[in-house]
């Protein structure tokens, strides 16, 4: 069976539909993270930092694009999703937008300031115990329950072509603000969960910046991508733990597979604690609290995890800055 895979085409269409509602978020050079890594005087680190976005993450994108390419599709209907957290106050904030009933089904351990966000936004909430979702399907019961009873219509949070091409416009941005600065890329480091984010991202910054090393970072626990990418195929890791709850989707999505094995070039893996060391790192260096997830990737700079040479500049998504202060405080030591 063929599937509807995105393109830089459906990319730039999507730009201007996000342009409706949110400016970018902002692409910050980071003299620190320079001068950390020992790059030559003429290369550059940047920071995509999406904590900037109304709802504290990337997630916001893709769910505003689905949001507008479904509008006949839904009409009266409500829109259903499962969610970690993020994508939850994402669809919520499309749904304010667009007008239209949402209704998630996140995990009861996700951090407050999720739930607090997905409700601020006007959705509703319904919980299940992810710790056993690998033996019950609970999550996907629930999310099935609400389409067929209710009648909503579902939005994948990371697996559709729609979302994805949402995902793509924060790439976009990142290009032409570094075209306006004259400059040339060699490395991009991006999350890597069920690949909404980094196959968007990929598009972009592939069709921008052919030379440019793309990097995918996962958990060192939930490493299916890095498995996948060995294999050829995707790979399923059954029970995805660790304290990146934006990053612990079980594979890789059928629509994004593609996109990522035709151009991620690399994928690394980090353990927690190297995360936490970031998280301390970029609070210290540049006063940003972030969420787990979304400082993975400067983890994986930090802890020399991947190859960064080269004579072009690296650019770091920051994926979300949604964590509870309670959490990050323990994380970072303070």
């Amino acid at each position: 069976m063929s599937i509807s895979i995105a393109n830089i085409c459906d990319v730039r269409t999507a730009e201007a539909v996000i342009r409706q509602h949110v400016t970018p978020a902002p692409l910050i050079r980071s003299c620190a993270l320079e001068k950390e890594l020992g790059l030559a005087p003429g290369r550059r680190v940047w920071l995509k930092d999406y904590g900037w976005t109304p709802s504290g993450s990337f997630k916001l994108l893709g769910a505003l694009n689905w949001m507008a390419n479904n509008l006949e599709r839904i009409g009266s209907r409500p829109v259903a999703a499962h969610s970690s957290g993020n994508f939850a106050s994402g669809i919520a904030f499309a749904g304010m937008r667009y007008e239209k009933r949402v209704i998630v089904v996140m995990p009861e351990s996700a951090p407050v300031v999720k739930f607090n966000l997905t409700r601020s936004f006007g959705a509703e909430t319904r919980t299940y115990d992810i710790a056993r979702d690998h033996e019950t399907g609970e999550r996907d019961r629930l999310t099935r329950e609400i389409v067929e009873g209710e009648g909503a219509i579902q939005a994948s949070p990371y697996d559709d072509p729609h979302v994805i091409a949402g995902n793509g416009v924060g790439g976009l941005e990142i290009a032409a603000e570094l075209h306006r600065h004259g400059r040339t890329v060699s490395q991009f480091l991006c999350q890597v969960s069920g690949g909404g984010l980094m196959a968007g991202h990929a598009l972009a910054i592939a069709d921008a910046f052919p030379a440019a090393a793309i990097i995918g970072v996962e958990p060192e626990s939930a490493n299916d991508f890095c498995q996948s990418l060995a294999a050829g195929h995707r790979v399923r890791v059954e029970r995805p733990t660790g304290i990146c709850d934006g990053l612990l989707s079980y594979d890789v999505g059928t629509h994004n597979w593609p996109i990522l094995k035709q151009h991620v070039t690399e994928a690394v893996s980090v353990p927690d604690l190297e995360t936490q060391q970031a998280m301390r790192w970029i609070y210290d260096n540049h006063g940003l609290r972030t969420e787990p997830s979304g400082v993975i990737t400067v983890a994986a700079l930090l802890s020399g995890k991947t190859n960064f040479s080269g004579e072009g500049d690296i650019v770091v998504v920051v994926s979300g800055r949604n964590v509870d202060d309670i959490r990050f405080r323990e994380w970072i030591g303070l």
